[in-house]
């Protein structure tokens, strides 16, 4: 295969599709969705052979267990992702949307109208499930998507693929709206992401390896984050009970997602009385705490297991374990919690446990993340959680989207007029 050609065919398909769907209705558009979710069920068959190669050729590599697990596609799986279109019918359209309609001195009306980014590039490691949650969302916030997914994942994202291809024509819609690449040579992520007379952005969804290549070699704009290296900050006035449960939850609820909580930070007034049953139950649930000294020396003298601390190196406060492990540092007072956070934080999530008011507000705004939480596990930033529906990927970012991305990241908005004849003098 010519891979600079068939880039370029995809591409032009999808730009002309994306002029399409940006004029598609509300009804088109979630006719499609249910379309696409009918489709899945009565292919429930054809795609679970499809995984069931893929997952045979995934042991033969000698692939990870945790990559095999996500590559699994069952029953339940499958009727997921459609309940999961359904979903996105569900909710309300973004595109189109008029807002700050605002009369000037002139007598023009100034406003906003929200509108589809035009062609979006997802590339994607070995979770099939994307491939029907990226098409949805593109596909209701009125994008044409360009989706590459991982080479352990080619039976399954084309089966999917060609349930997304008949349930777009179900509807009427271009069925080059949603495109999967249909070869695993790597050369086509290279052609991708330099392609903007084509794509307008990229989103990619995987490793921080991949992330960094893509963000580093595009051509066209980038939604991303790198790393999930989450706060939890104890603050003085935090009250025990919350502050053992929300940082139980936000570590150990699951130890491989970006919203883990990665660092623990905990007011020096209050460590003595607190940390040690923070820092029990951590080690009861089998977490190595990688200490500062000063919590290092709270933790060795309230008798937590040995084996589950460690010495902190520098290293550890800006660092995504996505294992049982967490940094813990007893930091004096909130300034410089606030001020550990902004240094070492990936910017993704993070969250004080406290009961002042003041102190609670000072950190919503003070501290520099995408999502800043009070008296909440850090696992609630998701998309989902959010009231988005699904997302597509939670960008770190500081322009356009920033957080968990939905519908409205996946928009844009253009000034729009309104007037009745006025001329500028």
């Amino acid at each position: 295969m010519d891979i600079a050609s068939y880039m370029q065919t995809v591409g032009q398909q999808a730009r002309a599709a994306s002029r399409v769907l940006a004029a598609a209705t509300t009804d088109a558009k979630n006719q499609a969705l249910s379309a696409i979710a009918s489709r899945l069920r009565s292919s429930k068959d054809a795609l679970l052979s499809a995984n069931a190669a893929d997952l045979a050729q995934a042991r033969d590599d000698g692939l990870e267990p945790a990559l095999v697990d996500r590559l699994t596609l069952t029953e339940k799986g499958i009727e997921a992702m459609a309940q999961g279109l359904e979903q996105i019918a569900a909710l309300p359209d973004p595109v189109g949307e008029i807002t700050d309609v605002k009369r000037r001195p002139s007598g023009i009306q100034v406003g906003k109208m929200r509108v589809p980014l035009g062609v979006i590039g997802i590339i994607y490691e070995a979770r099939p499930n994307v491939t029907a949650d990226a098409a949805g969302l593109c596909l209701k916030s009125g994008n044409a998507a360009i989706l590459r997914g991982g080479k352990e994942a080619i039976h399954s994202n084309q089966a999917i693929a060609a349930c997304v291809r008949a349930g777009l024509g179900d509807a009427g819609l271009p069925d080059t709206a949603v495109q999967v690449i249909e070869t695993t040579d790597r050369a086509v992520v290279g052609q991708l992401i330099t392609l903007p007379e084509y794509v307008d952005v990229i989103v990619p969804r995987g490793g921080k390896g991949l992330i960094e290549r893509i963000s580093r070699e595009a051509r066209v704009p980038v939604i991303k984050h790198l790393d999930g290296n989450c706060h939890v900050y104890v603050h003085t006035a935090a009250d025990a009970d919350k502050a053992v449960a929300i940082v139980e939850n936000a570590k150990t609820q699951r130890y491989g997602t970006c919203n883990t909580a990665e660092s623990l930070l905990i007011d020096a007034a209050i460590a003595d009385a607190q940390l040690p049953r923070i820092g029990q139950m951590l080690a009861d649930k089998g977490v190595t705490l990688r200490a500062c000294a000063q919590s290092l020396a709270i933790l060795r003298a309230a008798g937590v297991d040995p084996r589950h601390l460690e010495a902190a190196q520098e290293s550890d406060w800006s660092e995504e374990y996505l294992a049982p492990i967490i940094a813990v540092r007893v930091v004096d007072g909130l300034d410089a919690a606030i001020e550990h956070i902004n240094r070492y934080s990936s910017g993704h999530t993070e969250s004080i446990v406290s009961e002042n008011y003041t102190a609670a507000m000072r950190f919503l705004r003070e501290v520099d993340s995408a999502s800043v939480m009070i008296n909440a596990s850090t696992r609630f930033a998701d998309g989902f959680e959010y009231g988005l529906g699904a997302e597509i990927g939670i960008s770190t970012d500081k322009i356009h989207a920033r957080g968990p991305v939905g519908l409205e990241g996946l928009t844009s908005q253009k000034w729009i007029v309104f007037g009745n004849g006025e001329v500028r003098r």
